[in-house]
């Protein structure tokens, strides 16, 4: 990675002024134009040199169509790591973001959902999150409702706040009678404790009830296919988007060739899951363009936070072009996760 020492001090306020001209105004920025804007003590014949020396060392470029200069992955990576100065959430931003989120008895499904929307829409980006993984989620109970006469519906109450169904085919010949005695069984004796839990020790929990009859055939099929029963996805995918909107007023989306990339990130929901798999559980992690495993995210920088909520942990934040004001953005995202880990017990 780099570091400033790499860098005269001279060289390192050319470069940040660079990035955040860049940021600002999207345009290749040029010496005239950093002199303009950034007290540098320089003449744009000096910084014109300095620029030329950065590009050959790797931190910025330029296009054919232009004299102005845009900054690299790597000058992105150096101002991040070591030059940046985060802003904290405007008073606005951070009522905005709590107005959305706080809602009572809220599954956390339903507050990341409206995280990663609220994110998308305070930063021009697409929020997005990953649920937590329900294999530490405690079960607080366990209902069986009976469908038809050969099916019964399994509801599960999570502690986390979040509830799923499943169907189970069962013999016609069980009563309703039975069926709630199975399931007054089922909650005594795996009712407070994590899914993963469950599934572990399933055998050893059920081996000595009396259901009785009918009741012990039921329990059966529990014994039988506990490893699928209690084995429930966070959601269809793991990964919660925000809209795509916010995301399209930006100037890199501005032809439909862009517009295409854009919709390919949105759809191909296994590129972000791989991408959001590794994040670390702590703290903030940012990606940027061609740090990126696949290529498909080289113009793409991702930033997020890890939550926790108990021994559940995910991370949400926003992903879009390798230009975004990254000082206002990483504040945002810290404050986000910090408010979704407040919201749910």
């Amino acid at each position: 990675m780099p570091t400033p020492e790499q860098l005269t001090d001279r060289e390192r306020r050319v470069l940040e002024a660079v990035i955040q001209t860049y940021i600002e105004t999207a345009e290749p920025a040029g010496s005239q134009t950093i002199a303009r804007r950034h007290p540098l003590g320089l003449s744009p014949a000096s910084i014109r040199q300095i620029m030329s020396d950065l590009e050959q060392r790797g931190f910025l470029y330029h296009t054919h169509t232009s004299g102005g200069r845009i900054p690299t992955d790597l000058a992105y990576r150096l101002y991040v790591d070591h030059l940046i100065e985060l802003s904290p959430p405007s008073v606005h931003e951070r009522r905005t973001l709590e107005a959305e989120l706080q809602v009572e008895r809220t599954p956390i499904e339903a507050i990341l959902r409206r995280a990663a929307q609220v994110l998308g829409i305070l930063t021009n980006e697409l929020g997005v999150a990953v649920a937590p993984s329900l294999d530490q989620v405690v079960l607080e109970r366990l209902d069986l409702v009976h469908v038809s006469s050969e099916q019964l519906l399994l509801v599960f109450h999570l502690r986390s706040g979040a509830l799923r169904t499943i169907f189970v085919q069962i013999p016609a010949s069980i009563a309703a009678g039975t069926v709630e005695r199975v399931a007054r069984i089922l909650n005594e004796r795996l009712a407070g404790h994590t899914l993963r839990e469950i599934r572990a020790t399933l055998g050893e929990r059920l081996r000595d009830a009396d259901g009785g009859g009918q009741g012990g055939v039921l329990l059966n099929i529990f014994l039988e296919q506990g490893d699928e029963l209690f084995d429930l996805p966070a959601s269809p995918d793991g990964i919660v988007l925000g809209s795509a909107q916010p995301l399209t007023t930006q100037p890199e989306f501005a032809s439909n060739e862009r517009i295409r990339d854009l919709l390919t990130l949105t759809e191909q929901r296994g590129m972000l899951r791989s991408a959001l798999a590794d994040r670390p559980s702590t703290g903030i992690s940012i990606t940027i363009g061609t740090e990126h495993t696949d290529p498909q995210l080289a113009d793409f920088t991702l930033v997020t936070s890890s939550y926790r909520l108990g021994d559940l942990s995910g991370v949400i934040g926003v992903i879009g072009p390798t230009r975004m004001p990254y000082e206002k953005i990483i504040g945002l995202v810290q404050h986000t996760s910090r408010l979704v880990e407040g919201l749910v017990e």
